[in-house]
């Protein structure tokens, strides 16, 4: 069967992310600049492909010197690096409705394989007879790998940043005529 084209509605969709802070709470952020290539059958996810790509200048986590921080060289490296980028290579169904999405994701200039757990949160029509399809997904990623290695030591112990990233996307697509 061929596969659809389907363009992600960014107004209704999200690329968010958690990292502990200081070894006591969690700091979140967002990237608010975002599109992704999605060509796939909503009923046979495993053949889809998929590809994001995120601008690292967007990243908001609601305070300002802390987004000037994380473009900065000491993180993302955003003069030299803009985009981040996840390019499926492999999709497994797991159960009805829930996939697990390997590919390769590139921080900073650093290409990883990844996987995350993809729900398949279903299909409908909107009120303008558009066909449209929810995801949810979620993983976890350790930003050391992608040389994002800048830290504190608290006097207390431990560190200011956490190593592990918790992703969470949120995407609603549109098939494409």
């Amino acid at each position: 069967m061929a596969l659809d084209r389907w363009t992600v509605d960014v107004d209704h969709s999200s690329i968010d992310f958690s990292v502990r802070h200081m070894m006591v709470s969690k700091v979140k952020g967002t990237f608010q600049r975002f599109s992704a290539e999605i060509q796939a059958d909503p009923d046979d996810l495993t053949t889809a492909s998929v590809r994001f790509e995120i601008d690292v200048n967007s990243v908001d986590t609601r305070n300002q010197d802390r987004d000037k921080h994380l473009v900065s060289p000491d993180f993302f490296d955003a003069e030299n690096h803009p985009k981040i980028t996840f390019q499926s290579t492999r999709i497994v169904k797991k159960s009805d409705g829930e996939y697990e999405v390997t590919g390769d994701l590139t921080i900073r200039g650093v290409t990883r394989p990844e996987t995350f757990l993809v729900t398949y949160e279903g299909q409908g029509k909107d009120p303008w007879g558009n066909i449209k399809v929810g995801f949810s997904g979620r993983g976890t990623i350790n930003r050391e790998e992608y040389g994002l290695k800048w830290n504190a030591a608290l006097e207390t112990g431990g560190v200011l940043v956490g190593n592990e990233v918790q992703v969470s996307i949120e995407l609603e697509a549109s098939k494409q005529a």
